[in-house]
């Protein structure tokens, strides 16, 4: 019988759990921000598409306050 070494699920460059649930957390509030703005259909189908990037929203505004 062979001995089989338990790898780790969790190590570095493997862990993408925890990126993951912020980004989810993150499109589910984006998403219902976006919608519960919107004045119409259309709006509302944009809001979805900015809640799909929004860290791109956030990194840029950020960069903006930072001067950068």
């Amino acid at each position: 019988m062979k001995n089989f070494k338990k790898e780790k699920t969790c190590g570095i460059g493997r862990c993408h759990g925890c990126g993951g649930a912020v980004y989810g957390l993150g499109f589910i509030g984006a998403l219902v921000y976006y919608l519960s703005t919107a004045t119409g259909f259309w709006i509302g189908v944009f809001g979805i598409l900015k809640a799909i990037v929004w860290p791109a929203f956030l990194i840029y505004n950020l960069f903006k306050f930072l001067g950068m």
